[in-house]
């Protein structure tokens, strides 16, 4: 078991913790002192297109940014859209989708882990509403689960549940590798985690897995009656206006698709239609557009759907100080918590910034808001057959940002 933490570093780790909530809670309100662009708002399929020239200004600094980071990078394509207090500062599209096909701003991508953000907020939104509370624990709605009296609705969302992540376990990864078009059960990839102890016990330590957001997502559907992507639309995604943010129960893409390549099995191929139900549960694997995604950060971001309460547990959700290796978690696992950067609910707090960061499968996508400025960022990139590993879409969000919020640094 985790030895608990002591009183008085408890104490100084919540202390750090309303100090930040605080601060980003005041950040997030309306202030006379920040000045916007002129041009009006557009998000959603039909409104995400270029911005139309000739550019001048900041508009033109991020398409330079964005333009030699491609280059540098040796990227395929970077798609962007760059808003401040929801007034479009500039939206492009950079690259080739495939051979002879330009990219372009409208065209949908895998959205990944910005689910997260999503469902984060929706449990946040049943929790005003008092159909659930964050520390109702979660037997008598995944009875299924190992130590589900122990299991808290909270821990599913900030990762403290202590469930290995089967992403991450070499049984999987391989047979992930080898068939990467199988369509995943969600219970073929809970079996992962199942079949191992846990690495703490839950709600005394912090470690990412997928397993848990794929369980919140059927624990929310039991609670409410209501299919997870049917709930997020009527919750979060529908209110925000994000209409060309959509669930998939295939691998299908809706036109015009962004198609994306990989080297990881060694060999440079496509991969655009590799199958996704591995990476959250039915109802959750989402494709958007990069418009989309600027909304979406500073809906999230500004906790616009939530009161200010809700708006401090998105931003620590009891996880700041947690996050401590042991001998049956390692370093490497259990991941250190700070103010400074630490997992919120469905989102990553670093520094001033809020955001998700999904890649896999040859897609990259960051969407970041950062309220002391009202600034929000979404950029998704494909690869060459040189591009490095890692997420190419956060190196070059974080030169966007440098460009126009050089002292607030985006390091996800």
């Amino acid at each position: 078991m985790t030895p608990p933490t002591p009183p008085r570093r408890r104490a100084r780790a919540r202390a750090r913790a309303a100090a930040l909530g605080a601060a980003l809670l005041a950040l997030a309100l309306p202030s006379a002192s920040v000045a916007a662009p002129a041009p009006a708002p557009r998000h959603g399929s039909e409104a995400c297109a270029r911005t139309p020239g000739p550019l001048s200004g900041d508009a033109r600094r991020v398409l330079d940014v964005a333009r030699k980071a491609r280059k540098d990078l040796r990227l395929n394509a970077v798609l962007l859209s760059v808003t401040v207090d929801g007034r479009e500062v500039v939206t492009g599209a950079l690259g080739e989708s495939m051979t002879g096909v330009p990219a372009e701003p409208d065209m949908r991508f895998r959205a990944g882990s910005v689910a997260f953000a999503h469902i984060g907020t929706a449990l946040l939104r049943l929790v005003e509403q008092r159909r659930v509370r964050l520390d109702d624990t979660v037997e008598r709605w995944l009875p299924e689960v190992p130590r589900a009296r122990e299991i808290t609705l909270r821990m599913l969302a900030n990762n403290t549940s202590g469930l290995h992540d089967y992403v991450t376990d070499p049984a999987f990864g391989a047979e992930l590798s080898t068939h990467p078009f199988k369509a995943w059960t969600p219970d073929e990839l809970l079996a992962f985690p199942f079949s191992h102890d846990f690495w703490y016990d839950p709600g005394t330590n912090w470690s990412y897995s997928h397993a848990n957001y794929l369980l919140l997502s059927r624990a929310l559907e039991r609670i409410t009656g209501t299919r997870i992507d049917h709930l997020v639309r009527e919750l979060v995604t529908g209110p925000l206006g994000l209409d060309a943010t959509r669930n998939s129960f295939t691998p299908e893409i809706p036109a015009p698709a962004l198609h994306a390549f990989t080297s990881d099995r060694g060999f440079y191929e496509e991969s655009t239609f590799w199958n996704p139900s591995w990476t959250t549960g039915p109802g959750a694997v989402i494709t958007s557009t990069v418009c989309d995604m600027a909304r979406s950060a500073r809906g999230i971001g500004s906790g616009e759907l939530i009161g200010p309460r809700s708006y401090r547990v998105l931003l620590d959700p009891g996880t700041v100080g947690l996050g401590t290796p042991t001998k049956t978690c390692p370093a490497s696992i259990c991941l250190k918590q700070t103010p400074e950067r630490h997992f919120g609910l469905g989102v990553i707090v670093s520094g001033g910034w809020l955001l998700q960061n999904p890649s896999f499968s040859g897609y990259a996508a960051l969407q970041a808001y950062l309220p002391s400025k009202r600034l929000a960022i979404a950029v998704s990139a494909t690869k060459t057959a040189t591009t490095a590993d890692g997420n190419m879409a956060q190196v070059v969000a974080g030169r966007i940002a440098a460009a126009l919020a050089p002292e607030d640094p985006l390091v996800p």
